[in-house]
């Protein structure tokens, strides 16, 4: 999936889209996103000046949208709807993310109740993990 193709599921726009690319997508199961981490992005002037580190909370975000293009995917006509984040556990980061970064997120389902999507997700760089955590969701009424 191209930018396009992301933006015609998620409603997030620039600066707050998370996800350039899913280079692996099962609708309702899994996906593999990325992000390209640039320099350019609002937060890099003052999350750390002169030493940028994209903000965890960001990493997160990223994570979700992608649990999000999962969720409706595997609900098409849900298509532009929001999904809301509910929440995380046991996220955690263990070496930081900087512009020229190429952050790859894959997130899988682990269950389904009624409206509500369990995930598990992973952001690495260059393959070694950054991020990892479970989180949960709901697609917007």
């Amino acid at each position: 999936m191209n930018v396009e193709d992301i933006e015609r599921l998620l409603p997030h726009r620039f600066p707050f889209r998370m996800v350039d690319r899913v280079d692996d997508l099962e609708p309702g199961v899994r996906a593999v996103g990325v992000k390209f981490v640039s320099a350019d992005e609002p937060w890099a002037a003052g999350h750390f000046p002169g030493h940028p580190i994209m903000p965890g909370v960001l990493v997160a975000e990223a994570l979700a949208q992608v649990g999000g293009i999962v969720a409706l995917t595997a609900n098409p006509d849900r298509a532009g709807q929001p999904v809301y984040l509910l929440g995380f556990d046991k996220l955690r980061f263990r070496k930081p993310v900087r512009p020229g970064d190429e952050l790859r997120l894959a997130v899988s389902v682990t269950d389904k109740r009624r409206k509500m999507w369990f995930f598990e997700g992973t952001a690495t760089v260059n393959g070694e993990r950054v991020a990892d955590g479970t989180f949960l969701a709901t697609i917007a009424d």
